[in-house]
């Protein structure tokens, strides 16, 4: 049967439902295999999945199909793993103006809103996500509810804070002073910060140690630690380095792993020492340039770099090209029309016209090509995020490079653009992102033993990696997904 006509058929056997009942037994045949290692691809493969689980992958004159399977035949598409994004957000946790508006109407509603991104996450082929800062409470409910089979969605691990940070209305996240705060916004602080946000720089190791190990019992699963502040400027460092290894030691005495959010050269030197596992955004160091011996650090301790590319490629780069081109341009008339000696310039004008320039934007761009180089292990991470409801906002939708689920493509994408080859770029996107959960063993690549997270392409992405967006087909965790039909409940999304 062809792949149309099946999809069809397996997607309406529980009529209203979202994933299909796919047979205990299914054969996908005759596509070319990607299987998210990065070697040559083999045309007419065939990948067997029994339950959840890839039993066998390999050529068709070598892998029989079991009697009694369900045949796939997807001739002339293109199977690669699912995708994996290692920087998301799903709960609504803050913001001004039409985002807090939001946060105040549907805060109620944060498991249903967690579930909606994640779905719309999936529909795009993402099968696994990591959450890096959120509401802890509504994003484990949904991890559990997915993991025991209650909801349809994407793989969900989940920090919660960012430990050190106040919350979105604190200082540390976003500039706000605690002084006249609303209760509301107290209390999403609180709900956010769950007893880890800035009074832990208060405490000593051995008290920090049990600051951190009583998080970890609410469920999180990995950590996420302020290296600094969350703004290039100004910032500060977060932890010392003895507080920093304490938060690294008992992530990872719980077999969980602990990352950064760092922006200065410095406070990424620190968290890297600390023996950090992932560092999020490790292009972004404000105006400066990631230094030469950093970089071999990172590379030779395979610290995963969490890379922003949906932000610094495609449409948003050749957007900031041209806001760059005409700032420059009106500088120079003004400038022409000045009369006198010009005095010098004050610090602050000249931030502002590096601003103007886009050189921070610039430098993330030669940050993330110089890791690549380097052949640092690279993943995406999109940090996807709700805008404002639609009833809110004045100014349309936001761009499509951090809405959840096309974020994710546009991020790897994006890595092309950047100096990877669609198959390093593929390899970022599956495998690589399945390291930075450590889950490779489970998941990331296609291979016997591991989870039927896959996806079937009508292009080949190894020739134009924009073939992504040819999705034909999800499965996850063996389940054939209704696409069309995700997401199940709209909250938030248009």
């Amino acid at each position: 049967m062809r792949l149309s006509a099946l999809i069809a058929l397996l997607c309406t056997a529980l009529g209203a439902a979202v994933f299909s009942q796919t047979p205990a037994v299914t054969a996908i045949t005759g596509a070319t295999l990607i299987d998210g290692n990065g070697g040559a691809p083999v045309s007419d493969a065939v990948v067997v999945v029994s339950g959840n689980q890839i039993t066998a992958v390999g050529l068709r004159a070598t892998t029989p199909v079991p009697a009694g399977a369900t045949i796939i035949d997807a001739r002339g598409k293109f199977l690669m793993p699912g995708l994996v994004d290692t920087n998301v957000h799903l709960s609504l946790y803050g913001g001004t103006g039409e985002r807090y508006e939001t946060l105040a109407k549907y805060h109620p509603r944060q498991q249903e809103i967690v579930l909606e991104a994640a779905q719309l996450q999936l529909k795009h082929g993402v099968t696994t996500v990591r959450d890096s800062y959120g509401l802890l409470t509504p994003l484990v409910a949904v991890r559990n509810q997915i993991t025991s089979g209650g909801a349809i969605g994407p793989r969900i691990l989940a920090a919660g804070n960012i430990v050190g940070w106040g919350g979105p209305y604190s200082i540390s996240f976003s500039l706000i002073r605690e002084q006249g705060l609303t209760l509301f916004q107290e209390q999403v602080n609180d709900e956010v910060s769950q007893g880890v946000g800035e009074d832990l720089v208060d405490l000593d190791p051995a008290e920090l140690r049990a600051a951190i190990r009583a998080y970890l019992d609410k469920g999180p699963d990995f950590i996420k630690y302020g290296g600094t502040a969350h703004f290039a400027r100004p910032s500060f460092i977060g932890f010392s380095p003895e507080a920093q290894r304490v938060l690294v030691e008992e992530a990872h005495r719980r077999g969980k792993s602990a990352e950064t959010h760092a922006t200065t050269p410095d406070g990424l030197r620190l968290s890297v020492e600390a023996g950090i596992d992932l560092i999020q955004h490790p292009e972004l160091l404000g105006p400066r340039e990631l230094p030469d011996a950093l970089v071999r650090a990172i590379v030779e301790k395979k610290v995963v770099c969490s890379m922003l590319s949906n932000t610094i490629s495609g449409e948003a780069w050749t957007k900031a090209v041209k806001e760059r081109d005409e700032a420059l341009a009106k500088r120079t008339e003004a400038e022409k029309a000045q009369q006198g000696t010009p005095r010098p310039r004050t610090g602050a004008e000249l931030r502002q016209r590096a601003a103007d320039e886009g050189l921070e934007l610039q430098m993330r761009r030669r940050n993330a090509q110089k890791l690549i180089a380097a052949g640092a292990v690279v993943t995406v991470g999109t940090d996807s995020y709700w805008a404002a409801a639609p009833e809110f906002t004045r100014s349309g939708t936001k761009p499509d490079n951090q809405n959840h689920g096309i974020g994710t493509v546009i991020a790897i994408e994006g890595l092309v653009e950047l100096g990877m080859t669609p198959a390093q770029a593929i390899v970022a996107g599956t495998r690589n992102g399945a390291i930075a959960s450590r889950g490779l063993a489970e998941f990331g690549t296609i291979e016997a033993g591991k989870r039927a997270d896959l996806l079937v392409l009508d292009a080949d992405p190894l020739l134009a990696i924009s073939n992504l967006r040819t999705l034909a087909m999800v499965m996850r965790d063996g389940q054939v997904i209704d696409r069309q039909r995700l997401p199940q409940q709209r909250v938030l999304s248009r």
